[in-house]
């Protein structure tokens, strides 16, 4: 799938089947339904969509607070990865954020998640800090460290 055909858009209460079934697909520590459903309806926090011929292949969730926004969650379905939708994403949260106003952009990722973090470095976000121990461990390894990161908006 070539990257500019996905389509994004806001996802509502109805696209939780599909989200839930993107996450419990695509992550080792998936979202709940019932976090997810929070997600949809709570006014401070926007959930974008990666549509392909009708199938969600991707989902960021990002929240407003009072001075900055964090990225929650991103995540590509496995068959769609590598082809820019990640990217697409981002520059979506990036600009939901910019227009709420906020200072900064944060985020948390996986110390080990390569791909993530360079996707990060590329928009501009810088690393702030470390979070040792903060995931939960993933096929038999021990606990991870998260990396904090931002983008400043200003």
């Amino acid at each position: 799938m070539p990257p500019a055909e996905a389509t994004l858009r806001p996802l509502g209460s109805g696209d939780l089947a599909a989200l839930t079934a993107l996450e419990q697909a695509g992550q080792a520590h998936p979202w709940t339904p019932r976090q997810l459903a929070a997600a949809l309806n709570d006014p401070e926090t926007r959930v974008i969509g990666a549509a392909w011929n009708a199938r969600l292949v991707g989902h960021a969730v990002v929240v407003r607070l009072p001075f900055e926004a964090e990225l929650q969650a991103i995540l590509v379905a496995g068959d769609q990865r590598r082809q820019g939708v990640a990217a697409r994403l981002l520059d979506a949260v990036i600009e939901a954020a910019k227009g709420w106003d906020v200072e900064r952009l944060l985020l948390e990722v996986r110390a080990s998640n390569a791909p993530a973090i360079g996707l990060y470095r590329r928009a501009g976000f810088h690393e702030d800090g470390r979070r040792r121990g903060y995931y939960p461990p993933l096929a038999g390894r021990e606990r991870e460290d998260a990396l904090l990161m931002s983008l400043s908006l200003g």
